[in-house]
C-alpha cells in the first residue's frame, strides 16, 4: 500500500475540499471529481470514471485505488449539506474522520478589472450565501456554478470579462485571477465541517493522518517505520448514525431518551425524507460517544431493538476548531 494515499474531493485545486484533504492526509494524492456523487462512486468502486489531470497518478496502470474520499457536511453559516446525507445513506461507506477547515472568501476577477466592471458573480451556491451580505450591496447577476474553484477556473478558460468569482484566496492565486475584494463572508470566523469517508474492507492506515488530524497529535510515538501512530485514547469522539422510527406520537421522544438515560450527550438531529416512502423520514443523529465504549454499546443496542432501521456510519475523533 502507498504511502500517500488517493483521496477524492469535489471541485478543482483550490477547492475548500482539497484543503480539508491536505490538512487531514499527510501528503495524499487529491483526485479532483465533479460532484459529491462522483466522490462516492470513486471511494466505492476504488476508481474515479476518468483520471483527472489534477491526479499525479492519473493513467497510470499501477495507479493506487481511491482509499478514501472527503465532502462537506455542515457550514457554520449556511449549515448542513444535505445532498451528503441521503448520498451517505445510499452508499455502503464508513464515516472515519473528519476535519474543519477555515472559510475564507474573497471577489477575484481576471486582471485589471475594476469593481464597477463586474456585471455576474459565479460560484457554489453554499459559497454565495455564505458572502450574501457583500453581494446584496452591487446590482450584480448571481449565478451558480458545481464548485468555488470551478467558478474561478470557469472565468479564466472563458476569458470572461465583466465576470467575478466568489473563492477562496488560494483558488484564485492558483488560476492567476485579481482579487478586488477580501474577507467578503458574512462571518469572519466562517468553517465548514467535512467528512473523510472510506469503503468498511479499507480503513484509514494510521500512517496516511496528518500530525494535524484530529485525533492525532505530533508527539505520538513513532512506530518501528517512523511514522506516527494516532493518539485515540484522548480524543473526544463523534458517532454518527441514521435510524427510521415508527410512525407514532412520541416515539421519537421515548427513543431518545435511551441516549439520555445512558448520559450520552446528542450533539445534532437532522431529518431526511425517505426517497421511496412519501412523507416518512429518517433520522440522523451525532453523538458525542465512541460507539465501542460499553455504555454506548448498549444504548445503541437497545435503540435497534426499538426502530425498523438503524444504521451506525462510524465512530471517529472530533474536530473542534
Amino acid at each position: 500500500m502507498t504511502d500517500h494515499p488517493r483521496v477524492a474531493f469535489s471541485g478543482e485545486p483550490g477547492a475548500f475540499a482539497e484543503d480539508a484533504v491536505m490538512a487531514y492526509f499527510d501528503r495524499p494524492a487529491a483526485v479532483p471529481v465533479p460532484g459529491f456523487r462522483e466522490v462516492f462512486d470513486a471511494v466505492s468502486s476504488g476508481r474515479v470514471a476518468t483520471d483527472a489531470p489534477g491526479d499525479a497518478s492519473a493513467g497510470s496502470p499501477a495507479a493506487e485505488p481511491i482509499a478514501a474520499g472527503v465532502v462537506p457536511i455542515e457550514n457554520l453559516v449556511n449549515g448542513t449539506v444535505r445532498e451528503n446525507y441521503d448520498l451517505l445513506l445510499e452508499h455502503d461507506l464508513v464515516i472515519c474522520g473528519e476535519v474543519v477547515v477555515p472559510v475564507r472568501l474573497v471577489l477575484a476577477t481576471l486582471p485589471g478589472q475594476r469593481l464597477e466592471d463586474i456585471e455576474r458573480v459565479y460560484s457554489h451556491i453554499q459559497a454565495l450565501g455564505q458572502a450574501d451580505r457583500f453581494l446584496r450591496t452591487q446590482p450584480w447577476s448571481l449565478l451558480t456554478t458545481y464548485n468555488t474553484a470551478g467558478a474561478g477556473k470557469m472565468i479564466v478558460e472563458r476569458g470572461e470579462r465583466g465576470a467575478a468569482a466568489v473563492l477562496s484566496p488560494r483558488a484564485a492565486s492558483l488560476f492567476g485571477l485579481e482579487v478586488l475584494a477580501q474577507d467578503i463572508q458574512n462571518v469572519a470566523d466562517n468553517r465548514t465541517r467535512f467528512l473523510v469517508v472510506t469503503r468498511p474492507d479499507r480503513p484509514i492506515e494510521p500512517g496516511w493522518l496528518a500530525h494535524r488530524a484530529p485525533g492525532r497529535s505530533a508527539s505520538s510515538e513513532a512506530r518501528a517505520d517512523g511514522s506516527p501512530t494516532p493518539e485515540i485514547a484522548s480524543a473526544p469522539m463523534r458517532t454518527t448514525l441514521v435510524t427510521a422510527v415508527p410512525n407514532e406520537p412520541g416515539v421519537l421522544h421515548r427513543l431518545l431518551g435511551i441516549f439520555a438515560a445512558a448520559g450520552i450527550n446528542m450533539s445534532k438531529i437532522e431529518s431526511r425524507p425517505l426517497h421511496d416512502r412519501a412523507w416518512e423520514y429518517v433520522f440522523w443523529i451525532d453523538l458525542d460517544a465512541d460507539a465501542s465504549d460499553p455504555l454506548a454499546r448498549t444504548a445503541l443496542d437497545e435503540l435497534a431493538a426499538a426502530v425498523p432501521m438503524l444504521r451506525v456510519l462510524g465512530s471517529y475523533p472530533r474536530d473542534e476548531g
